[in-house]
This record gives structure tokens, sequence and C-alpha cells, in this order.
């Protein structure tokens, strides 16, 4: 089997209209951004299928907006395709839905931190003061110079992104880039200032770095449930206790994009699929690692050559291993995509992240040892799922038609014809 990432885009990657097909065609993608009208008070919903460009730009608005947009894909694409990924990552904001859809962050929590750090972020810099500027056709170790040799006399300005071998960005007091991107230009670089409202991973953000790290430390967070890779470091987190930490430095940090493909790919990454609107990841990805396949969840010509890739992956996969969908993956998948009614965090932990935890972990060594999983294991994934169903508050209607999906996808409603279904209290 190949292996799968999933990538997240941050602020950019906006538009009018994203998430509505999503929201028109499949009930998960309707119902998270009905959760996140709910927890953010006002209607995201609409904002994000029908508002106002400025509106929907605004960076308060843009940051929840475009996490919840994210999230809709990945529930759908776990719903659809049930394929688990073997790592995530995101870009800036887009770290936050990887962490989300990792299980490292409560949703309702996200959805909380990223409106506020937009509001921090906006605050940090009064209009006007700063901005950025991408450069490409020159060697990062050249703007690093021109960056440090203008850096001076109070003005800063740094580099704020490593995208690609052709891309870096830059980011700082408005008359330092200038004078960099002056500079840049002159020695052959092609410099494009970006329409950005405040200059985004760069020492000016020390205020929004310092207000996120007191936000975020009002909140608990899980174990991921597979590796997400740091923005800071480009390494996959070891564990929860480095969320606030690294999300803080985040924002004043470079975000090393490049580095982070090159670790995936180097981890035999060969599929890696865009989880949210755009291309702007898909772009990054093919300049950084050409072997990787990479897909735009947001293009429905992709989602068809998706879905043909893992057709073929599927079928060699039968052929070599005698593969098949068991009720252990499908348990996981279901688990994952259900949307969640419950914001008691320790009852989250104890039903929800530790049960999953250890089916994940039995799939995990079934797959190492090549083996179909047993009664026994399978009755286990089973109970995982109604212990998930029962932490997340969902319906006894809602329930049945899960259970009725996992065995007939499976085909084992014959070993399990004595399955009692759940039955709604008097």
């Amino acid at each position: 089997m190949n292996k799968i990432a999933l990538l997240f885009p941050g602020q950019g990657s906006q538009y009018v209209g994203m998430g509505k097909a999503l929201d028109e065609n499949f009930s998960i993608a309707r119902q998270t951004f009905e959760e996140a009208n709910d927890i953010l008070q006002f209607d995201l919903q609409k904002l994000c299928f029908e508002g106002d460009i400025e509106e929907l730009t605004k960076t308060e608005n843009t940051q929840p907006a475009l996490l919840a947009a994210s999230v809709a894909a990945f529930r759908v694409y776990m719903k659809e395709y049930d394929l688990k990924p073997s790592f995530m990552a995101g870009h800036s904001l887009g770290e936050f839905s990887a962490l989300t859809c990792a299980g490292a962050i409560e949703f309702k929590d996200a959805l909380r931190i990223v409106r506020q750090r937009g509001i921090f972020m906006q605050q940090a810099v009064a209009l006007g003061t700063g901005s950025m500027a991408a450069v490409s056709s020159l060697d990062k170790s050249v703007i690093e110079y021109e960056c440090r040799k203008f850096s001076e006399d109070g003005q800063v300005v740094v580099v704020s992104n490593y995208n690609s071998p052709a891309q870096t960005v830059i980011s700082g007091h408005k008359n330092a880039v200038q004078t960099v991107s002056d500079k840049l230009a002159a020695l052959g670089g092609r410099v494009i200032p970006l329409k950005v409202s405040a200059p985004f991973h760069s020492p000016l953000m020390k205020p929004a770095a310092e207000k996120l790290a007191v936000e975020m430390n009002k909140y608990k967070f899980n174990e991921p449930l597979c590796p997400v890779i740091s923005n800071v470091s480009a390494l996959p987190y070891e564990g929860s206790g480095q969320i606030v930490e690294s999300l803080a430095a985040q924002i004043t940090a470079p975000v090393r994009w490049q580095e982070s493909v090159e670790y995936i790919q180097n981890q035999g990454v060969d599929i890696a699929i865009e989880m949210g609107p755009q291309t702007v990841l898909k772009n990054l990805v093919k300049k950084i690692a050409p072997s990787i396949k990479i897909f735009s969840f947001d293009k429905e010509e992709d989602k068809k050559a998706l879905k043909d890739e893992i057709n073929l992956e599927q079928i060699v996969a039968k052929e070599s291993k005698g593969f098949r969908h068991t009720i252990v993956t499908k348990s996981i998948a279901i688990a994952i995509c259900t949307r969640n009614r419950n914001w008691d965090n320790d009852e989250y932990q104890k039903g929800v992240v530790e049960p999953y935890r250890n089916i994940q972990k039995m799939q995990e060594k079934l797959e190492e040892d090549g083996k179909e999983p047993s009664i026994e294991q399978m009755t286990q994934a089973i109970e995982m799922l109604r212990s998930v169903f029962i932490t997340k508050k969902v319906s006894v209607e809602e329930q049945i038609q899960r259970f009725n999906e996992l065995f007939d996808v499976t085909g084992t409603r014959g070993i399990f014809k004595d399955f009692e279904m759940p039955k709604a209290e008097n």
C-alpha cells in the first residue's frame, strides 16, 4: 500500500464559495459547517458560501473559515475514500487543521483558538506598518543575506516562508520589505508584494505569539492519532506537550514548508492530497517533490483521478496480499468522521481517544504481520465504535445506520448476525 500524506492550506487559499459543493453533496460536510456556526455563534457557513470577499479575508474570519472548510473536506475524504494517512501537515494556519484532523485539538476548541489567533495577529501591528513579498529566481541564501543587511535602525525584514526551491517569502516593516524587494529585483529576482493585512511569521508578531500561548493554555490537547509535521521544526510532533509552544512559536518563526515536504518524501510518501480550498500546496509540492503524486480535494477532476489511483492501489494490494476491507479499518474510518456532540474533554479522552488508539495499534500490527483480524479483534473494533458513538452522543438512528454500513461494506453481517443494535431509551 502507498503512503499518503494529507496537506492543509493556510491563509490566501480562501474564496467565496469554498466548501459549498461538499456541503450540498455530503451530510458530514454540512454537519461540520453547522457545528462551526453553533460554536462561533455567527453564520460562518453563509460567509464561506456567499459572503463578501473582503469580510471573508479579514484574518479573524479567514482562519476559522479555512479550518472549517478543511475539516469538512477531511471528514468527507475519510467517509468516501477511507484510507488512513501516514502523515499530516499544514501550511501556517493549516497546521491547526492538521492537528484537529489528527485528533490532537478538538474541532470546537480549534475554531475558538484560530478565531482569537486571527484577532491577536491583526492587533499585533497597526495597519500599514508591515508587509510581505514573495521572491523567486534567487537562492534563499541571497535573500537571507539581504534581509540581515537591511534589518537595522529599528526596521525588521526576515524570511517568513521557505515555500519551495522556487519561492521564498519575506516579511517585516513595510519600508524594510520595500527596500529589500528593490535590492532583490536588482539582483535578478522576481518580487511580488502580497495582499496581506499584517507581516506574518516575523518578529513583529511577538505580541500575538505571547497572547496565543496564554489563550491555548486554557485548553487540553490529545496525542495526535497520526504523525503531524510542525512548521517550526519540519519534523513530526513528539507529543501533545509540544503543541502550545510550537504553535505560539510558529507565529514569529518561518514556515519551513520545503523541508516538511522533503521529510515526508524521505519517509516514503508517494501520494499527497491537499485537503482544503484551492491548489496552492499542490503547486508547491510539484516543485519540491515531483515524484509525489499530488491531488487537490477541491477539484472534481482531481478527486476522480484520486479515486482511480486508490482503486488501482487496492487492486494491486488485493493481488499481492489478499487485502480486503476489514471491520477494523472501516471502524477506524467511521470513528474519525463521526460528528462529536460531547464537549467534556475527560469523557472524550476515555471514551474516544483511548479506545481508538488501541484499535489503531491493533490495525498497525495486523498490517505489519500481513494478517487479517480474528473474530475477537473484529469484536474489539465494534466495541470501540460503540464507545465512540456513546461518548460523541450520536443518535440511535445514526448509530444503527453506521453499524449497518459497517457490516454491509465489510461483508460480515453473517458473522455478526446476532449483533444487538442500539435501542432508544424509554
